[in-house]
């Protein structure tokens, strides 16, 4: 039972963690970066063995006091990260608000009759999704922890990404962590709005009109048919030489390109493969972070964006016929990448997209490569994030490190989505969490099974 993610959960209690000191209720506008995001959840979790307390405490006694000890902690870190102690709300023109009024966070207590190394990381929708992350249902912020049938644990959260994107949730994640072992929080988060303010007068590349798009100019969403050819999540592992070789490829044309980039490349061709039409155009989003750019030249504004607590993202993608990507080699397809992350990797365009939206409010409008193929002959269209800053072996309560962590987001797009992480063997393995459609997961199965192995326990090496 639980080889193949047939086992059953048990919620043990729910209940409400908000933070540990009384704080004035007060609204925090979203930026106008914050307003690109739709209302979509994304999940994270982080799976830990059976502590070793060299006695013979019962399991259950030790479950019930690793959740006193998340719980406590987590009410002293919702003291300076409030916004996900709140909820959203909408204000008289429709655009959300964030209420900070310590309402809390939902916390759920849950048993899973499973062992650790039953859970199937390699197929998270069977597994995780439902299960193992909660379905947050009010507020920014749920939490479910569940105990294992081996004494093990899996501590997973489901945040609004309209309030906070991964890096604003790594830093919430590692104060957590350094709470609950009695450290000072290394980072202390800022949510300093005037930081995005749009500027007087504003003014954009129009450049943007093709990357971001209004919802009102959107076609209408089709109806979704239940067929065979769903989008799907699986987690597979890259080994770091294979991470090395696919570098070297990509590099062979211009500069030195990233890892990032030589990955994107290889995706990006290999998805190709799977159109059948060889005009169809083929679309790869990178999500740049706008943090580091936005400091540029400002060294005061540089350690503020640094600690900036929200959304700082944007999403340049690039286009090719099907028929291109196939024949054309690794390096052009990287360095034609490298090429529209260069325009994007700016200032200037992130104070260019601030000033895009505020052109439009309270219009509501989103990454244009979200909504999928919306023009015709559109073909393969997914987006790659890249969470190289995913700190799987700083999320450590004060029992271990975690065994494995990933993000799991259901994003609600038309389009696919990519996100490598760092393996937790901390050996310069990725481990990638994938989203795209079944068809093309197994084309990356049939064709690509030496570079992208499906993720098992057995990878872990755990004692």
């Amino acid at each position: 039972m639980g080889g193949k993610g047939e086992f059953a959960v048990k919620v043990r209690r729910e209940d409400v963690v908000a933070a540990m000191l009384p704080m004035q209720e007060h609204w925090l506008p979203q930026s106008n970066l914050d307003l690109l995001l739709p209302p979509v959840d994304v999940g994270v979790f982080f799976c830990y063995k059976r502590p070793s307390t060299g006695g013979d405490s019962p399991i259950q006694d030790q479950f019930g006091v690793m959740i006193g000890l998340l719980k406590k902690a987590l009410a002293q870190a919702l003291i300076s990260y409030y916004a996900f102690g709140g909820e959203i709300v909408h204000n008289s023109v429709g655009e959300p608000e964030l209420l900070c009024n310590n309402r809390g966070v939902d916390f759920i207590e849950a048993y899973a009759d499973v062992e650790l190394q039953g859970l199937n990381f390699y197929n998270p929708d069977e597994s995780i999704e439902g299960k193992l992350v909660p379905k947050k249902k009010q507020g920014v912020l749920c939490v479910q922890a569940t105990e294992l049938r081996c004494g093990g644990l899996v501590v997973a959260c489901a945040f609004d990404h309209r309030v906070a994107d991964a890096y604003s949730t790594n830093m919430f994640l590692v104060s957590w962590a350094e709470t609950a072992q009695g450290k000072q929080q290394s980072l202390i988060p800022s949510f300093r709005r005037s930081l995005l303010y749009p500027r007087r007068p504003g003014s954009y590349d129009l450049s943007l009109n093709d990357m971001y798009v209004s919802v009102s100019a959107l076609p209408p969403s089709q109806p979704h048919h239940p067929n065979s050819n769903q989008l799907t999540s699986r987690i597979y592992y890259i080994e770091a030489d294979q991470l090395s070789r696919l570098q070297s490829l990509a590099s062979r044309m211009g500069p030195t390109k990233t890892k990032l980039e030589a990955f994107c490349a290889f995706l990006w061709k290999l998805v190709a493969f799977g159109e059948s039409e060889r005009d169809n155009i083929c679309k790869i989003g990178v999500v740049v972070d706008g943090r580091i750019r936005l400091g540029e030249g400002e060294s005061e504004k540089t350690n503020l964006m640094d600690s900036y607590f929200g959304n700082v993202l944007s999403i340049p993608f690039g286009k090719m016929g099907a028929r291109e990507l196939k024949e054309r080699p690794l390096s052009y397809l990287a360095e034609h990448i490298h090429g529209f992350l260069g325009m994007a990797v700016t200032k200037e365009h992130f104070l260019d997209l601030v000033d895009w939206v505020e052109a439009r409010r309270p219009e509501p409008a989103l990454a244009r490569i979200y909504a999928g193929g919306v023009d015709k002959g559109d073909g393969a269209t997914f987006v790659v994030s890249s969470g190289r800053g995913f700190p799987v072996a700083k999320v450590d309560f004060g029992w271990g490190k975690p065994t494995f962590g990933s993000y799991h987001f259901h994003w609600g797009g038309e389009s696919g989505y990519v996100m490598p992480m760092p393996s937790p063997m901390g050996n310069g393995d990725w481990v990638v969490y994938m989203h795209l459609l079944k068809e093309q997961l197994e084309l990356v199965e049939a064709q690509a099974a030496h570079v992208l192995r499906p993720l098992t326990f057995d990878y872990l090496n755990v004692d």
